[in-house]
């Protein structure tokens, strides 16, 4: 059966109010699969969010199943979407007899809901298990307790972003491995690494995190090699990507993270000369100045990519450590040949270098 035919037959979301059913509408009103809600409430407020309804008997009433039978064979359902545990496992049992050619399209919502948290809890374990070896000029603090690495990775994951587990195993290592200072990511778009960075921080307790971004379409144009990337510009809604950052770092800031939606270069210029940093999400953030970890993943151009190692990396301290994300990059060397430059120019300086995943890791003297 082709993809148009199983979009013509519609998947039936039940319980449609419930906030996994709502998420998993919006997911097939974008790839134009048909759906009907339904809800066993004599009046349900998510109606209104679905092409089309239709009322069941809760699952206890001996009317359900055939009531059940009669709604499929109508509307043609192909499937049944339900992220209620209980509504799962009687459908699992009683639908081969209902509806023999319908099938549930999830998992047992138990375990989808707890299946993050268990890769997570193994990832926080492995990287007990198997640390990262750095050959580094810092004394390290003692590792955090896998509770606390599980919890990153979890709550790291949740977010929207490219940055992978592997990169978020080295980020833990090098943050205890760090002197204390100022935290700055260069491009946080949604703040996937924004939260590991703050997060790391506050277990660290290396200092705060600043975020520097325009947030603005016209700067993320990379001139890539191919131009695969740079069709994607208006794919985004920036004001749209700046609020995900929001929401992703509220709750973690404690006074200790804030932004400044500027490029670059500009940005620099305002942490040479302020101490303060002011937005109407995160308040007020007073930095010190001097830089721990200095994150750089803007845009990869390389004109943009060296002017921002130029820009930062003088005000990193000794201890602390530099990290050009992309460094191995399909789409162009723009990250690489800025990181190879600083490499050559400043070997007296540099005390341990490495590259894990698509990231050029430099401690600095």
């Amino acid at each position: 059966m082709n993809n148009s035919s199983n979009n013509a037959k519609p998947v039936l979301i039940f319980p449609a109010g419930m906030p996994r059913s709502l998420e998993y509408l919006e997911r097939c009103l974008r790839t134009g699969q048909a759906v009907i809600g339904s809800s066993s409430l004599a009046y349900d407020v998510a109606k209104s969010s679905y092409p089309d309804w239709a009322y069941l008997p809760y699952i206890t009433d001996p009317a359900f199943n055939d009531a059940l039978a009669t709604l499929i064979a109508q509307y043609k359902v192909s499937a049944i979407y339900t992220p209620n545990a209980v509504a799962w496992s009687y459908l699992n049992r009683r639908l081969p007899a209902i509806a023999p050619n319908v099938s549930l399209v999830n998992a047992s919502p138990i375990l989808e809901e707890v299946s993050g948290y268990n890769t997570a809890t193994r990832r926080g374990r492995q990287l007990l298990e198997k640390p990262l070896s750095l050959a580094s000029n810092v004394q390290p603090l003692p590792c955090a307790s896998e509770l606390e690495l599980s919890t990153l990775f979890r709550h790291a994951n949740i977010i929207p972003g490219m940055c992978d587990d592997e990169k978020i195993g080295a980020l833990c290592e090098i943050a205890r491995h760090s002197v204390a200072g100022d935290i700055v990511e260069i491009g946080s778009a949604y703040g996937k690494s924004a939260f590991v960075l703050a997060r790391l921080a506050r277990l660290y307790e290396t200092g705060a995190l600043l975020c520097i971004d325009p947030w603005q379409r016209e700067f993320t144009v990379q001139h890539d090699a191919t131009g695969l990337v740079d069709s994607l510009v208006n794919e985004f809604d920036s004001d749209e990507i700046l609020r995900v950052f929001e929401m992703s770092l509220l709750p973690y800031s404690n006074g200790k993270i804030n932004y400044l939606r500027l490029p670059s270069t500009e940005a620099a210029k305002h942490y040479a000369n302020e101490r303060d940093v002011t937005t109407s999400a995160f308040g007020t953030t007073t930095y010190c100045g001097q830089i721990a970890i200095l994150h750089i993943d803007g845009n990869h151009n390389y004109e943009a990519a060296r002017a921002d190692v130029e820009a930062w990396s003088g005000h990193v301290l000794p201890g602390g450590w530099i990290i050009i994300d992309d460094y191995v990059w399909p789409y162009g060397d723009g990250p690489q040949r800025a990181g190879d430059e600083f490499l050559s120019d400043n070997q007296s300086r540099i005390s341990s270098a490495f590259v894990m995943g698509t990231a050029l890791f430099l401690q600095l003297h």
